[in-house]
């Protein structure tokens, strides 16, 4: 015998069907209300002058963390790298950058770089 299995969506204001998820963020938090059509709209209606006042921060989450850096992203460190090597600070080959290097390869100006990553002056 064999068996299907339905899922339906409950909106979450009056217990019918609902029709979408809609997710918002208030105070730093996301959240997500299964809707009908009519009170998604009533939502949307009730946020929309906040919205248009409102200024944008960026989209949802920061993406997958585990994501590749694109091929650009690797130029642009490897051209610090020579840079910082060339102003004589220590830097490895791979893994994260520090960010006061980052900063000032950024400024231009390798005297920002903390002296823990400059290499001993060599005597002569």
């Amino acid at each position: 015998m064999a068996r299907v299995a339905t899922v339906s969506l409950v909106d979450d204001l009056d217990g019918g069907e609902a029709a979408e998820t809609v997710t918002f963020g208030l105070d730093g938090r996301q959240h997500a209300i299964d809707l009908s059509e009519s009170n998604a709209a009533k939502l949307r209606d009730l946020l929309a002058p906040y919205i248009a006042a409102a200024r944008k921060t960026g989209g949802p989450g920061r993406g997958n963390p585990t994501s590749r850096r694109s091929p650009t992203d690797r130029a642009g460190n490897r051209d610090l790298r020579e840079w910082a090597r060339a102003a004589g600070i220590e830097i490895g080959d791979r893994g994260r950058i520090p960010n006061d290097i980052q900063e000032a390869y950024q400024a231009g100006n390798a005297s920002l770089v903390s002296h823990r990553f400059r290499r001993p002056a060599l005597a002569g």
